[in-house]
C-alpha cells in the first residue's frame, strides 16, 4: 500500500512510519521543516514539504495514496486556548483528505481518551464522551472522520491511551519527573486513586498498521493497560528519584502541575477488547512500570520538555 502520514515526525508519527516501512508499505510523510523531512527520510520514507494549512500539498498527498494515517493537530492553537478553532481546521484538514482519497482507500484519524469513562467503569469503543469533557470538544474530528463511509472509504478513529510510553518520549511521564524535581517531592492528585490507561508508542504504531491494513472502520482502542493509579506511578518515580511521595490537595493540583492538572483530575480507564477481538491485537512491548524501570526517562536532557 502506499500510505500518507500527517504528523509523521511526531511522536506517534515516529513509531508509526517505520512500522509501515517495514511492513513492506510505501509511505509519504508530511513533512513542515528541514528537520522533519530529514527524520522522515531516516525512518524510510519519503517527505512531502508542507504543512496542515496547504490544502493543495494535501489533496495531491491523498489522491496518489492508497491510506491516509491523520496524526497531526494544531496543537498551537489549542494551546493559546483556542480549541474551537483548532478542531474546526482539523474537520477541515479530514475532509480534504477524504475527498481527494480514491474510493475504497482507508484512512485512520487518532484522538484521546480522557475523560471518557463515566463513574469508574471503564469507556469501551461504544462509548462517547459526555458534553463537558475535553475530549467532548474533539467529537467534530471523529464525525468527519467516520462521515466519509458515505465517500465510499473505510475510516477508523484510534482513541489513544494518555500514557504512550517508550524511549525518546517526552510527555507525560517525564513531565511528571522533571515536576517532582522541582518539587522536591513525588506529587499525586487527591488521594491517588484515579487511572490512567497506557500503552507502548510501538503497539499504537502497530495498531495504526493493522487498521489501516485492515480497512477497519468505526472506534478503535489504542490500550495496553487499562487503569493505573496515578499514585502508583508516584510511587515509582519517587523511587527512582528518592524523593518522598506523597498527595497533592484537588484544590492545588493545577497550581502544582501546571497545563497537565487540568488532566489529572479525571478517573479515566479504558478497555480495548473490542479492538483486540476486531483487529486481533494484542500488545507485545513493555508495559509503563518495566519501561520505568529500565531508567531512561531519568536522564535529565529528557525530562526538560513540558507537557
Amino acid at each position: 500500500m502506499h500510505v500518507f502520514v500527517t504528523g509523521a515526525s511526531g511522536w506517534v508519527g515516529s513509531a508509526v512510519v517505520p512500522e509501515l516501512v517495514a511492513a513492506g508499505n510505501q509511505v509519504t510523510g508530511l513533512a513542515r521543516s528541514k528537520a522533519s523531512a530529514a527524520a522522515v527520510t531516516a525512518a524510510g520514507a519519503t517527505p512531502v514539504r508542507g504543512t496542515l494549512n496547504d490544502p493543495d500539498v494535501l489533496r495531491d498527498a491523498a489522491a496518489a495514496s492508497d491510506a491516509v494515517i491523520h496524526l497531526a493537530f494544531p496543537v498551537d492553537l489549542a494551546y493559546a486556548g483556542r480549541m474551537d478553532d483548532a478542531v474546526a481546521s482539523d474537520v477541515a484538514t479530514i475532509q480534504t483528505l477524504g475527498k481527494a482519497l480514491p474510493t475504497g482507500g482507508t484512512i485512520a484519524t487518532a484522538t484521546g481518551t480522557v475523560g471518557l469513562a463515566r463513574n469508574g467503569v471503564p469507556a469501551t469503543e461504544r462509548d462517547r464522551p459526555a458534553v463537558d469533557t475535553l475530549i467532548a470538544a474533539r467529537q467534530p474530528s471523529d464525525d468527519a472522520a467516520l462521515a466519509l463511509t458515505e465517500r465510499g472509504l473505510r475510516p477508523s478513529v484510534l482513541r489513544l491511551a494518555p500514557i504512550n510510553h517508550g524511549e525518546g518520549d517526552h510527555g507525560f511521564i517525564p513531565t511528571l519527573i522533571r515536576i517532582a524535581r522541582e518539587k522536591g517531592f513525588s506529587g499525586y492528585p487527591g488521594d491517588g486513586s484515579a487511572r490512567w490507561s497506557a500503552v507502548h508508542v510501538r503497539d499504537t504504531a502497530r495498531l495504526f498498521r493493522l487498521a489501516t491494513e485492515l480497512g477497519a472502520t468505526g472506534y478503535l482502542h489504542a490500550v495496553a493497560e487499562e487503569g493505573i493509579p496515578l499514585r502508583e506511578i508516584a510511587q515509582a518515580i519517587g523511587r527512582h528519584l528518592d524523593l518522598p511521595v506523597r498527595p497533592v490537595p484537588m484544590g492545588l493540583v493545577d497550581e502544582h502541575f501546571g497545563i497537565l492538572g487540568m488532566f489529572l483530575k479525571s478517573d479515566t480507564p479504558v478497555s480495548s477488547a473490542h479492538t483486540r477481538e476486531v483487529i486481533d491485537w494484542v500488545p507485545t512491548q513493555p508495559g509503563l512500570f518495566e519501561e520505568i524501570e529500565k531508567g531512561h526517562y531519568f536522564v535529565p536532557n529528557l525530562t526538560s520538555t513540558g507537557f
